[in-house]
């Protein structure tokens, strides 16, 4: 399951450039500011998650428990669902309802059990 992790957050780094590079050549002329500003938003926080991820599979790696693990799947988790509700609401008109606050609150929640995580003992 740590594999998982870094290679879940290679494929969002990936993601993450890919998307970076096209919001910046192709995205730009053809998109008003304020719904760019938020796609470029969502690439920002899909690309620290993507390095949280990759982070807490070598954590993982070095850790037993099952926190480090639960902080990858919420990772992962609140990523599709925040930066996918963002992409798809900004790109296509698409709307998920409340998938990107659950997304942002699965986020936090990754960020919370990596925090216990490093404060449980061995």
């Amino acid at each position: 399951m740590n594999r998982l992790w870094i290679a879940l957050g290679a494929l969002a780094g990936l993601g993450a450039v890919a998307l970076s590079a096209w919001s910046a050549h192709g995205l730009a002329p053809t998109l008003e500011p304020a719904p760019l500003e938020a796609v470029r938003s969502a690439i920002t926080l899909q690309g620290w998650h993507a390095l949280a991820l990759f982070a807490t599979g070598i954590y993982a790696e070095r850790r037993t428990g099952l926190l480090p693990h639960l902080a990858g799947a919420a990772f992962f988790l609140g990523m599709v669902l925040f930066c996918g509700a963002i992409y798809a609401s900004n790109l296509a008109g698409l709307r998920f309802g409340p998938a990107a606050p659950i997304g942002g609150v699965t986020l936090m929640i990754g960020w919370a059990a990596l925090f216990l995580a490093a404060l449980k003992r061995p």
